[in-house]
């Protein structure tokens, strides 16, 4: 999960979820172990009370004399019973509630005995029975063991129990929707500073903003600085990258003209003089080619601002046009709306440059330029690029290599093999992606993605 508010709120659900249903579990075993407390009290006086009213027959056996107090007893199937029996099983007086009912209250029990237990009478009622042995003295002297059980349906204390187990269950999954959305609330609020850097992050990133406010909560005050401080050295280093490499460059410039110069007053005749003066002219076509970079180039840095491309493209169409004049050719722009590249405008021209003239010298007669943004892509690579003509194309052979410094696809045509050698190394130097491929009009497609929004 790569939300921290995700995280936070995943990690306190699952302790919340956690710590309620070990409460639930408590509750309930506290409310069940309360009923069932209830339910024995309810018998101990049920039975209190048929002892009560039991008085000795001429036959030797007691039962209840007159009406019983407790009218559910007279009650057919009103969820409370009762026997009395003999310690051999035999039936000696059953409450009237049980008529109709074939129910067997448990074997015979010790004498003195008192017990409670959960049965299940008639094959499908449950009930909680208590069964107690008690001596009667019959007359003086003579006293007989007789076994008494009282009998209560459990549906009633059921259904409360489901009742308080529904209550019990909504009212804690209120508490959690409650909490967790409160929670997330919070987080919300507190997380809201981390999403403001996230969002200053991406506006430096697009060439927006330069640094990072300084309007940050304490424990964020330092990681913006920091990164303020990281912003700014890695635009003073390119700066000192720069500013280094064309001091060079522009030193070697009067050393190589003083060469010429000496040279051109001596005599010719001497093929050395030739062959220096073949690689003065390299060497100046190396600084000329170097001082251009040093002065446009930048890298990806860091809160670069943005270049439109669509007047760069027109502006070397028409450049084009004049240099291919000779040659009916067709250029056509194909762009998305306001769409912008991250980086050096004279990296950019560069690219173009290469690609549009590379097009231009190897189509029959049409060239095309599509300009395009992916909006779920990197940052890097948002910007897509491609430029395709109606040449002959290039071998998949020959992609790799022509993209090599001085490589060639065909040596008969006049050039230095640098164009696609730099176009590659701008690519690199934003950490883009550069593709050749087949194209529908025929000929060769250079793709290319580069950082843009």
């Amino acid at each position: 999960m790569s939300s921290l508010s995700g995280r936070l709120l995943a990690s306190v659900s699952l302790l919340l979820i956690l710590f309620f249903g070990v409460t639930i579990a408590a509750l309930d075993a506290v409310f069940r172990d309360l009923s069932q407390r209830s339910i024995g009290e309810l018998l101990d006086a049920q039975l209190v009370a048929l002892l009560a009213a039991c008085e000795p027959d001429d036959h030797g056996n007691v039962q209840p004399a007159g009406a019983l107090a407790e009218a559910r007893l007279r009650q057919p199937g009103s969820g409370l019973y009762a026997e009395i029996r003999s310690p051999d099983g035999k039936l000696i007086w059953r409450s009237p509630s049980l008529l109709g009912n074939q129910i067997d209250f448990g074997g015979p029990v010790a004498p003195g005995a008192h017990n409670l237990e959960q049965r299940t009478l008639g094959g499908n009622l449950r009930t909680m029975v208590l069964t107690s042995s008690i001596n009667w003295e019959i007359a003086k002297g003579a006293n007989r063991q007789f076994i008494f059980s009282v009998a209560t349906s459990l549906a009633p204390y059921e259904a409360q129990l489901a009742r308080f187990r529904s209550q019990m269950l909504g009212w804690f999954l209120g508490l959690f929707v409650l909490l967790v959305g409160s929670l997330a609330l919070l987080l919300r609020w507190a997380l809201a500073p981390l999403r403001q850097i996230e969002a200053e992050i991406g506006e430096v990133e697009a060439g927006q903003r330069a640094s990072l406010s300084a309007s940050q909560p304490r424990e964020l005050l330092g990681l913006a600085a920091n990164m303020n401080a990281l912003l700014k050295s890695e635009r003073q280093r390119v700066e000192r990258y720069r500013n280094t490499l064309g001091n060079l460059a522009h030193s070697l410039k009067t050393p190589l003209a003083v060469i010429r110069s000496t040279l051109a007053g001596e005599s010719a005749i001497d093929r050395r003089h030739e062959i220096v003066n073949q690689q003065i002219d390299r060497m100046n076509a190396i600084v000329q080619h170097q001082l251009k970079r040093a002065a446009a180039s930048g890298g990806a840095v860091v809160g670069q601002s943005t270049v439109d491309v669509v007047p760069l493209l027109t502006e070397l169409r028409a450049a084009l046009s004049k240099v291919y004049s000779n040659r009916d050719l067709l250029i056509e722009i194909i762009a998305a709306e306001r769409v912008a590249f991250t980086g050096d405008r004279g990296d950019l021209f560069e690219l173009l440059g290469n690609l549009l003239d590379n097009a231009c010298k190897w189509c029959h007669s049409r060239v095309r330029v599509t300009v395009g943004r992916a909006s779920q892509a990197d940052a890097r690579t948002r910007l897509q690029l491609t430029v395709e003509d109606d040449g002959a194309g290039i071998a998949s052979v020959h992609r790799q290599r022509i993209l090599e410094r001085g490589a060639r696809a065909d040596e008969h045509v006049d050039g230095q093999g640098l164009g696609l050698a730099m176009v590659r190394e701008i690519v690199e130097l934003y950490d883009g992606t550069l593709e050749i491929g087949d194209s529908l009009l025929g000929g060769a497609r250079v793709s290319v993605c580069l950082p843009g929004r």
